[in-house]
């Protein structure tokens, strides 16, 4: 059998691996999980990979030359899993990449639930909170929801060369060797991947968090939670961007513009016949400011609804993506509880 069809059909019966291997690679697990979730924009596609790289990396052992290259090596097997990954799953987004903007007066339309959707990624998986803040800012950058967005539309190797130069910083010569291409081939697919990216990002109003002061971001964060737990629409509502955009995965619908929020909330959150109350509990997802959002319906319990994505710019909010927790799968990772 070939291993990318083990990867796919035999992922969960992987054999246990020996302590001696396990303390060697347990370092590097955490940042190669999060290598492969940015090839595929999946958790559990990412624990899949994951799984799957430190299996060859078993059996390979006799090939590692110079064991002070482990760490690079280990990417290595990593990226060839994903791009082997890439090949069989179908290509994760959210509804703005697939869907027009809806209308706030129309039905909301059902949830779908194949595996179409980016999942949201804890920042717990991102290490050293302590490392120097540039590189922080840029580790954040490079798990946001927008930079993901656009890099799964990217063809496999463009998505790798991409991932490796401009993530991990490597050569173009380490790409080049790690992927069985050429120099100039690799320099090309980055460039091509570079405009790919920025085009896609300004057709679809996908934008990075931009640096903020401390100060106005913590401000702002304590307005908008205060906001929904008052349901305060108006305070809400001006804390948001002319062109902010709001989806909700699983569902295909999303709306932009402050009015059209505005409206869209009124008439299902914050309406007198919603009988909605609201709690969020501060966390950070995607490198970026997340509320986890319970609710109560007619004065019942408060049960997890959601998790809330911002992306900040200008000092305001730009975007809200918010993942329902329809069926309890993608916020297990968070460690929430379903409960107040």
């Amino acid at each position: 059998m070939a291993e990318r069809d083990y990867l796919v059909d035999h992922t969960d019966n992987l054999p246990a691996l020996p302590d001696d291997f396990q303390r060697l690679t347990d370092p590097y697990q955490r940042e190669l999980l999060v290598h492969c979730y940015r090839f595929l924009g999946s958790m559990e596609d990412a624990e899949d990979a994951m799984q799957e790289t430190l299996l060859r990396a078993w059996r390979r052992m006799d090939t590692l030359k110079d064991p002070a290259s482990l760490r690079a090596w280990l990417y290595k097997i990593a990226t060839h899993v994903s791009l082997d990954l890439i090949d069989r799953q179908k290509v994760r987004a959210l509804p703005t990449t697939f869907y027009p903007p809806a209308n706030p007066g129309d039905p909301l339309p059902p949830p779908i639930f194949d595996p179409i959707w980016l999942d949201p990624l804890p920042d717990e998986y991102l290490g050293d909170r302590s490392a120097d803040p540039e590189a922080r800012y840029e580790l954040r950058e490079s798990v946001s929801l927008a930079f993901l967005a656009v890099l799964q539309q990217l063809p496999g190797r463009q998505r790798a060369v991409l991932i490796l130069r401009d993530v991990l910083g490597w050569t173009s010569k380490d790409v080049a060797d790690t992927l069985s291409l050429s120099t100039a081939a690799v320099n090309s697919a980055l460039q091509r991947a570079r405009l790919t990216m920025e085009k896609y990002r300004q057709e679809h109003d996908l934008l990075a968090s931009q640096k903020i002061a401390q100060g106005q971001f913590g401000s702002l964060l304590n307005k908008y939670q205060q906001a929904w737990e008052t349901a305060d629409l108006d305070s809400l509502v001006a804390l948001l961007r002319e062109d902010v955009i709001y989806s909700m995965p699983p569902l295909p619908a999303w709306f932009q513009g402050r009015a059209v929020i505005r409206e869209f909330l009124r008439s299902y959150l914050f309406s007198e016949q919603a009988h909605e109350r609201f709690r969020l509990l501060p966390t950070l997802a995607n490198g970026s400011p997340a509320f986890a959002v319970y609710q109560s319906t007619h004065g019942g319990p408060f049960r997890l609804a959601s998790l809330q994505i911002l992306a900040l710019g200008q000092n305001q909010i730009a975007r809200i993506d918010t993942f329902l927790n329809l069926d309890g799968q993608i916020l297990e990772k968070f460690d929430l509880a379903n409960s107040l």
